[in-house]
């Protein structure tokens, strides 16, 4: 048998449901799921091995009009994917007619790779309005493969896979077969805690919000871990915080609920927040969290 390997990178605007479709075919929640928009900052890798294959999928930021540097970071994840994609996933769903970024999708209807267009959320309209977003979809993007999927309901993702492992190109493998993702531990820590900031805070706050996991230390029965949540004003500081220490205790327990799950070991967290004034458009700061080189 011949192996098949090589990147699978999906793009889309805010919310389409890029990160759940990630999750759904990869098997494991890599990247967190929020109704807000701009929920993921970077390029997230995961890999899905077989003996004869190993698919290396990369969910990116949504595509937005950058507001100010680390807005202008995410977008540039976004530039990589096109980059080095062997497979480029063009994601929308039911009621969207184009993408935010007009550069991007002449990338796309120009792309010399293949392209396959997810129409998502089809479990919300009717037959005969997936017919008709199909049709129009097939005419905008005429170089890209058209399906219909639910990535919620995990609705067509099989044949999707399906599609992606005809279209790769044969090679080597290019992580070990056993690794599941190219981020470290600590990386997901920040992420499960940021999640819960955005489920739970309103406004301004989530967005304001930068996670850094200070100390991971595992041991045989338990991984304690300390993290710091930085805000840009004090105001947020006291919000963050919250009545008595009730807003972060919440966040805490949850955020340690779900990383117990996520690496099966007991988990002990300790929160506390830090100020860190105008660190979105910090270049220093911004290297410092991940994103710029």
């Amino acid at each position: 048998m011949v192996h098949k390997a090589g990147f699978v990178n999906i793009i889309g605007n805010p919310n389409v449901g890029k990160s759940t479709l990630m999750n759904a075919l990869v098997g494991e929640k890599l990247s967190i799921i929020t109704s807000k928009a701009q929920t993921t900052r970077h390029r997230i890798l995961g890999i899905v091995n077989d003996d004869n294959h190993q698919v290396i999928f990369s969910d990116t930021p949504g595509i937005i009009k950058p507001a100010y540097e680390l807005q202008e970071s995410m977008m540039d994840f976004v530039k990589a994917a096109f980059e080095d994609a062997d497979v480029l996933i063009y994601m929308v769903e039911m009621g969207e007619k184009e993408l935010k970024n007009e550069a991007f999708f002449n990338k796309i209807i120009h792309s010399k790779i293949p392209v396959i267009l997810l129409l998502n959320k089809i479990d919300t309209s009717s037959q005969e309005e997936v017919e008709k977003k199909v049709s129009y979809w097939k005419n905008k993007v005429p170089n890209s493969f058209v399906y219909v999927i639910s990535a919620l309901e995990k609705f067509n993702i099989e044949n999707v896979f399906q599609k992606i492992l005809e279209l790769l190109p044969e090679g080597p493998a290019f992580y070990p077969k056993d690794q599941l993702t190219d981020k470290p531990e600590r990386f997901f820590v920040n992420e499960k805690i940021r999640e819960k900031i955005l489920q739970h805070y309103k406004k301004e706050i989530p967005y304001s919000v930068e996670i850094e996991t200070e100390s991971f230390i595992e041991e045989e029965d338990i991984i304690k871990i300390r993290s710091v949540i930085m805000v840009e004003r004090d105001t947020q500081k006291g919000i963050i915080i919250g009545h008595k220490g009730s807003a972060i205790k919440r966040v805490g327990t949850e955020a340690r609920k779900d990383l117990q799950r996520f690496f099966d070991k007991k988990v002990f967290l300790d929160l506390y927040v830090k100020v860190n004034k105008n660190w979105r458009s910090n270049d220093k700061q911004l290297k410092r969290f991940g994103y710029k080189d």
